[in-house]
């Protein structure tokens, strides 16, 4: 029955069932690792332009972030294409014209991305709103980078580090050379309440 429902479909039809359904399962996969605690960081250098594609869902205490506030994240393309795929196939009866039915699809899959993200901000903020005294309770601090950091200041990253048996995550930036995502790292300072210098805690071992 299933193999006469996709030899029935058209070429086009057969494209986005399959878009949408690796989309749909990694989505389900990223939602229970989110509350699982996993994560999972890439970072592509393709010929000197950084780019981090961000599959992380979590970290120890199921922490969100606002990771999601980059929009050139692995997770943001799987719900786009999640959003775009989904109204495509709905929509095959009530908008037949494919000009038109794409045009709503990638509205839809963009409001999607849009609604994500907010909703991890949200939570971050909630998350990240406990009685903690950065000044007194990061420095010293040891993580991971998140999001690669540029070098000299000139930009920010982001970093995972445990605080009071938590693991939080900050905006970051070094005075050093960059850090890509991965690397250990120490806080050194604190800027405007939320920002952290960090630096690579390999260059601390002589």
């Amino acid at each position: 029955m299933i193999t006469a429902w996709w030899t029935s479909l058209s070429l086009g039809m057969k494209v986005l069932w399959g878009i949408t359904l690796v989309a749909s399962l990694i989505f389900v996969v990223q939602t229970i690792m989110t509350f699982l605690g996993a994560d999972a960081d890439s970072d592509i250098d393709a010929g000197g332009l950084d780019t981090d594609f961000d599959t992380s869902v979590g970290s120890g205490d199921a922490t969100f972030g606002d990771a999601g506030m980059n929009l050139l994240t692995f997770r943001n393309f799987v719900n786009f294409f999640l959003g775009f795929g989904w109204a495509a196939i709905l929509l095959e009866d009530s908008i037949p014209a494919l000009g038109w039915r794409l045009f709503v699809s990638v509205i839809v899959g963009l409001a999607l991305v849009t609604l994500v993200i907010y909703i991890f901000k949200w939570l971050g903020s909630m998350q990240q709103s406990g009685n903690i005294d950065l000044n007194k309770s990061a420095v010293g601090c040891q993580g991971k980078v998140y999001l690669s950091i540029p070098a000299a200041r000139s930009g920010n990253g982001k970093v995972q580090i445990t605080i009071n048996d938590s693991v939080r995550e900050y905006e970051a930036m070094t005075d050093g050379d960059a850090i890509k995502t991965g690397t250990a790292i120490r806080v050194t300072e604190v800027l405007d309440g939320n920002t952290l210098i960090v630096e690579e805690l390999n260059s601390l071992i002589v």
